[in-house]
């Protein structure tokens, strides 16, 4: 007996076939959630700098670099006797924790004043004030900078106690305080990771986006389309059938060796994912990158970027470099200063005295000595000749 048309619908509608999903995929979220949150001009972002630079590779090693290509310095006293008691004080100070030596002090001072902008520190003294018993700097996080009521030149320095309690610091002139480019309207000082949380942010999209594709592209996933007959009977268990060939098929995926699938009926097997075309990554990856590294002041060959560049281009980035680092120079020598006139304040020495600068590379050293070569001859040849006018 045939059945009518309603019936034929209705028997359709109860024996629908649903998609099965057979395997999961495992979405790629970025971790670093700060980047993602960031709210520009904010003032708490001690948290959105350190996620940067661990987030972006080139933004911790251009720090780093910046910080080994500052240097070393020397301190001379006209007595060399105070001389060589204040360097074997420098060599040998506790810092921060386990370090000795204001070497190590200095390039995490330095760290942290790229960093966050600004940096502090303590000068701990002994007991009886005769000597210091060690440097060491401070969280950023637990420090709070206001200016003076009465002297809006002077900032005075809180600390977060771990209760939650902000107390001023009892010893102000024992404090190491240093700002990068500070701004009127703020206090403190500007990082120099401002303006990267942006294109940082869209750099980790691409990186995300060629981690999903590679997901998707390395680890095949499979499309099993099973298409039934038109034969009634045949219809009535689709729902059955289908989940049948979704439950062998993922045990023969789960299957770490080689594994066969047997299927009765019209069964397609298709790749998802494979024919997609991935989109170019590099341009716009460098093109972030190019912003990136202009705004750190890094020659892009210091990092590693094979980027096509000219012998004089490449000279001129070392200019640039130097002039960088001699500006950072600039803002440490009042902290070297500071801790070198209260160690000797402390021990009866005479607070005279100068820091020499290494020479930032052997370009330097070169340039100097043809410098001093043309001088030489130039003079050499102003003598001659008043010494011809004369005869």
């Amino acid at each position: 007996m045939k059945k009518s048309g309603k019936n034929r619908k209705n028997f359709r509608e109860q024996h629908s076939c649903k998609p099965v999903r057979t395997v999961t995929g495992y979405g790629f979220h970025n971790p670093f959630g700060a980047i993602q949150s960031y709210i520009p001009l904010n003032n708490t972002q001690n948290v959105l700098y350190d996620t940067l630079r661990e987030a972006i590779p080139v933004i911790d090693s251009a720090i780093h670099k910046l910080v080994r290509l500052l240097g070393n310095f020397e301190i001379r006293c006209p007595d060399k006797t105070t001389e060589f008691h204040l360097k074997k004080f420098l060599d040998n100070v506790k810092t921060n924790g386990n370090n000795n030596g204001f070497k190590c002090f200095l390039s995490t001072y330095f760290d942290r004043l790229l960093t966050y902008g600004t940096a502090v520190a303590e000068i701990l003294p002994c007991t009886d004030y005769t000597d210091i018993y060690g440097i060491y700097n401070a969280d950023n996080n637990n420090i709070l900078l206001k200016p003076k009521k009465d002297n809006p030149l002077e900032l005075s320095v809180f600390v977060r106690q771990k209760n939650g309690e902000i107390l001023p610091v009892k010893k102000e002139h024992l404090i190491l305080l240093t700002s990068l480019d500070p701004r009127p309207d703020k206090i403190g000082g500007t990082s120099v990771l401002q303006g990267l949380p942006f294109v940082s942010g869209i750099l980790l999209k691409i990186f995300n986006a060629i981690g999903q594709n590679w997901d998707r592209a390395g680890n095949i996933r499979y499309a099993v389309t099973y298409k039934p007959s038109d034969d009634t009977l045949d219809g009535a268990f689709i729902q059955h059938r289908a989940e049948l060939i979704a439950n062998e098929w993922s045990k023969a995926m789960k299957d770490n060796g080689v594994s066969d699938f047997i299927a009765v009926g019209d069964v397609d097997i298709k790749v998802i994912g494979a024919d997609n075309q991935i989109l170019d990554c590099q341009t716009p990856g460098r093109l972030i990158l190019e912003q990136i590294v202009s705004k750190l002041s890094i020659p892009p060959f210091l990092l590693g970027l094979s980027w096509s560049s000219t012998e004089r281009m490449s000279s001129q980035q070392a200019d640039i470099l130097t002039s960088e680092l001699e500006h950072y120079r600039f803002l440490l020598n009042p902290v070297i200063h500071k801790v070198c006139r209260t160690w000797l304040a402390m021990n009866g020495f005479s607070t005279d005295f100068t820091i020499l600068w290494s020479n930032i590379n052997l370009q330097d050293e070169v340039e100097l000595a043809n410098a001093r070569l043309l001088n030489a001859k130039a003079m050499q040849i102003e003598q001659q000749l008043n010494n011809s006018v004369r005869r």
